[in-house]
């Protein structure tokens, strides 16, 4: 199992807190003992833990596609990866790694937010896309399988323009309140 965390801000323009990102992965370092890593952009950070299985050299989270559009936090195993992958690769995919993370990036390409309904596993991962096709805003998408608990979700009242994602651990790990 790895852990998964991150903020968004509505406000691009505010900088995400690098310290309270490391503080909610820190939180589930049992979760991914073999490494973390991180992604800072405009108003968004993500955050991993790292327990490595697949593809142990070139796994490391978060995971981008090659030109940085999509960035990727991911836990779980997508049982049907080796298929989507293939056929990503015949519609023109390039691969970097061969772990079913960058699956993802690549599917979300492809197919947008209909890829998700390809995918079958137990899964969780936040997917951040930095400026949009045809217009100047980004977008993070939570997705998760049916058989997985979903990540938390938590919008603070003092700071109605962020939200954060994580399990509770993590989110006491910051201060966040119950909702």
């Amino acid at each position: 199992m790895c852990g998964i965390a991150g903020r968004v801000n509505t406000d691009p323009a505010r900088p995400i807190n690098r310290a309270r990102l490391e503080a909610m992965t820190t939180a589930v370092a049992h979760r991914g003992p073999d490494a973390d890593g991180f992604y800072v952009g405009a108003g968004v950070g993500l955050g991993h833990r790292r327990l490595s299985i697949l593809d142990l050299a070139t796994g490391d989270q978060p995971l981008s596609n090659e030109d940085g559009r999509f960035w990727v936090v991911f836990n779980g195993e997508i049982f049907n990866f080796a298929d989507t992958r293939a056929e990503l690769e015949t519609a023109g995919h390039h691969f970097r790694t061969n772990t079913d993370t960058e699956v993802i990036v690549h599917a979300h390409e492809e197919w947008g937010d209909a890829a998700v309904e390809r995918f079958r596993g137990m899964f969780a991962y936040a997917l951040w896309e930095t400026g949009r096709a045809g217009c100047c805003s980004s977008a993070i998408a939570w997705a998760s399988s049916r058989s997985t608990t979903r990540p938390r979700v938590t919008r603070s009242s003092s700071d109605p323009k962020s939200s954060r994602f994580s399990r509770i651990p993590m989110c006491r790990a910051i201060g966040a309140q119950r909702p």
